[in-house]
């Protein structure tokens, strides 16, 4: 196999690929073996017409595309190997000879890792956050810990409140005849969380368990059924019960049912203690960005367009297999938001040109900083991952390959660049 390399304008790099003509033989005659079943001719049973038959019924080109789909991936595999070029973009494949007897030549165009050029890194400025934790803050998280610990209980003699849950039956009409989806029976609502159409709810407070009542609303301009939007509505309610949360008392009884400890001040203390453990770390993590984001802007770099798009289209890729493993596809959720492919990758865009540019940056404070992942650290590192997969750390080993764990070294180093900012930064 040739390789040439071409550099060109804007981080982007030109490999053109030569294959010889007799692995491109092979490839025809598999491509002939692969198609030949599909192929009939007459004097011929199905599957037994030989290849120069076909080739001169057809064209010889008859097998090319199969052939060259079948040789490309290889060849640039071996290309990508031997350029030792660091590629980060998928590579843009052009054939320019394709011809019996001849060497199969192709160009693949590839972006390249950008040189950086750092700027001021050392002694940023950053301000000070404040991690204190108020005692607002404190009865503030004790107050949710009763709210999750409420009782449901069945209210009499008052009429509904903000924040009730209401059991009612409804009935929806426009221009006096019912809609499909208009109607529910002993339907659980809770006043004020915005589920029904605007204004619904507002106009069930203070009504009694037990009366009917009429409920006037008009369906947004943005509603999701064509034949309703913007169009006014009559609902026709029962409502059979009202529900109120009832929240337990906050002492040492309560304190000892939702925490290890037997009083409500020492449970008090714990909750303290763990707001300003989680201020610590959300404080710590503010100062990194910042200063992750300084030292990024004054650094200079060329982006070569071909990566962001392939960082672009990994994040979405990323986000389709999430998406898939809550058992929704992607048609569906663009179905469910109203948004498409192209948008959701224009959106995705800006945040990947953040995390190239965020990556490029580290790395080369890495870089000069000479920050090395000794073994001990990286073996550190894999029993965490182990730990965090409930499997041994020799055989997650095992399972690694070397290119698996070079990254795992440069992403630990990274993160090292990003503390070695925070540990040479000025405090304002």
């Amino acid at each position: 196999m040739g390789l040439q390399v071409e550099k060109l304008e804007n981080n982007m790099v030109k490999l053109t690929i030569e294959v010889e003509a007799s692995e491109l033989e092979k490839a025809l005659q598999g491509a002939y073996m692969k198609q030949r079943g599909k192929i009939s001719l007459p004097g011929f049973r199905k599957g037994k017409v030989p290849r120069q038959m076909i080739e001169k019924m057809y064209g010889a080109e008859i097998f090319y595309d199969d052939a060259a789909n079948a040789l490309i991936p290889d060849a640039y595999a071996k290309a990508y190997d031997e350029s030792q070029l660091e590629i980060v973009s998928r590579p843009d494949i052009n054939v320019v000879q394709i011809e019996k007897g001849k060497n199969f030549i192709f160009t693949a165009e590839v972006a390249v890792k950008p040189e950086v050029t750092l700027g001021e890194y050392k002694g940023l400025e950053v301000e000070k956050t404040d991690s204190t934790v108020s005692e607002e803050e404190v009865d503030a998280k004790i107050a949710a810990e009763a709210e999750k610990n409420a009782r449901t209980v069945v209210v009499e003699g008052r009429g509904v409140q903000e924040k009730d849950e209401v059991i009612l039956d409804f009935e929806g009409f426009v221009d006096g005849e019912a809609f499909e989806g208009g109607k529910g029976e002993n339907y659980p609502l809770t006043i004020g969380s915005g589920s029904f159409i605007p204004g619904f709810e507002e106009q069930l407070i203070g009504k009694m368990a037990g009366e009917e009542t009429e409920v006037n609303v008009t369906f947004p301009e943005d509603y999701h059924a064509e034949e309703l939007k913007g169009k006014p509505a009559v609902f026709k309610c029962t409502i059979h019960e009202i529900k109120a949360k009832e929240l337990p008392e906050i002492d040492d009884e309560f304190a000892a049912e939702v925490s290890e400890f037997d009083t409500l001040a020492e449970y008090k203390a714990d909750v303290r203690t763990k707001l300003e453990e989680e201020k610590k770390e959300a404080a710590k993590r503010e100062k990194e960005d910042k200063l992750v984001a300084k030292a990024v802007e004054n650094a200079s770099y060329d982006i070569p367009k071909a990566m962001i798009e392939t960082q672009t289209i990994q994040m979405f890729d990323n986000f389709a297999q999430r998406i898939q493993s809550q058992g929704l596809s992607v048609e569906q959720y663009f179905q469910f938001t109203g948004t498409t492919s192209e948008k959701m990758l224009e959106d995705l865009r800006p945040q990947a040109i953040r995390r190239i540019e965020t990556r490029l940056v580290l790395e080369a404070i890495a870089k000069a900083e000479q920050i090395e992942i000794s073994d001990e650290k990286f073996d550190a590192e894999v029993e965490k991952m182990a730990a965090s997969y409930n499997m041994e750390a020799d055989k997650l080993r095992e399972f690694m390959g070397e290119a698996e764990k070079k990254q795992i070294r440069e992403d630990m180093a990274v993160q090292e660049a990003v503390t070695f900012l925070a540990d040479h930064a000025v405090e304002k």
